[in-house]
This record gives C-alpha cells, sequence and structure tokens, in this order.
C-alpha cells in the first residue's frame, strides 16, 4: 500500500512539474523580475513598424531574437515576458486588451541590463504592440475553431 501511495505522489508531481511554466529569474534596475517566454497567445514572430521591413523586433521561441531601434543596426536579444515565480504571466487585462511586461537585452554584451518594453494585445483587432508602434497580426485558434 505504501508503494502505491508513493507512486501516486510521484505521478502527481511529475505532471505537476511537466505542466509548470519555466520561469527564469532576472536583475534589472527595479529589482527582480521573472519572465517566461510563453503565454496564453502566439507572441513569437516579427513585429514591423507601420508594416515596413525595418526597423523589426523578432521574438523566437527560444527566448532569443533581433531588436531594432529607428535608424540603428540590429541588436542580437535574449527576450521573456515578465511572469510570477511560477511561471504564470503577470498581465493587466482591459476590456478587449491586455498589457504585459516585455524584458529584453543585448546578447552580446556580457554586463548588459535588462530594458522594458510596453507590449500589448488587441483582441477584436487581433494584433500585437511592442512599445505601441511594432505590431503583429495574430489569429486566435479558439476562435477559428468555433467558425
Amino acid at each position: 500500500m505504501k508503494n502505491l501511495n508513493f507512486l501516486i505522489v510521484a505521478l502527481v508531481l511529475l505532471a505537476t512539474a511537466s505542466y509548470a511554466q519555466k520561469a527564469e529569474k532576472i536583475t534589472a534596475k527595479g529589482g527582480i523580475h521573472y519572465i517566461t517566454t510563453s503565454i496564453d497567445y502566439p507572441i513569437t514572430g516579427t513585429y514591423l513598424f507601420s508594416g515596413e521591413a525595418e526597423p523589426i523586433v523578432q521574438l523566437n521561441p527560444d527566448g532569443t531574437g533581433i531588436f531594432q531601434l529607428h535608424d540603428l543596426s540590429k541588436t542580437n536579444i535574449d527576450w521573456g515576458m515578465e511572469c510570477f515565480e511560477n511561471g504564470t504571466p503577470k498581465y493587466q487585462k482591459g476590456f478587449n486588451y491586455a498589457v504585459y511586461s516585455l524584458w529584453y537585452k543585448n546578447r552580446e554584451e556580457n554586463d548588459a541590463e535588462w530594458t522594458y518594453a510596453h507590449f500589448s494585445i488587441h483582441f477584436q483587432k487581433k494584433k500585437m504592440f511592442i512599445s505601441g508602434e511594432r505590431s503583429k497580426d495574430y489569429s486566435d485558434p479558439a476562435t477559428e475553431i468555433a467558425n
């Protein structure tokens, strides 16, 4: 009976760990934060300024990417969305939008500091914005299945 109880506890712990979000601890000017590359929306991809080719922000699924400021070269970055220590994303939800904190830093500088950028999702427009100016369209799988 003890073996059965142990097996049940082990399976529950394994299932919990496999469904838990990964969170990385970072230190920024404002203190300690936790970041994740996974939220409930398809945030990875290329964000463009007014539909132009450049400047861009590229967010890759592995937490790497590119951030390009106006009239500057592309910078390789590490990135993540702010979350709680357990990996649950932190956000503020409005009537038809949600606001997240995007953190990124230069990958090529060992002492690079983490920088905050405003990230928002606008549900009715099906658009995501970084710093209010670079955007990408997205599709909501739940809506597509219902149609």
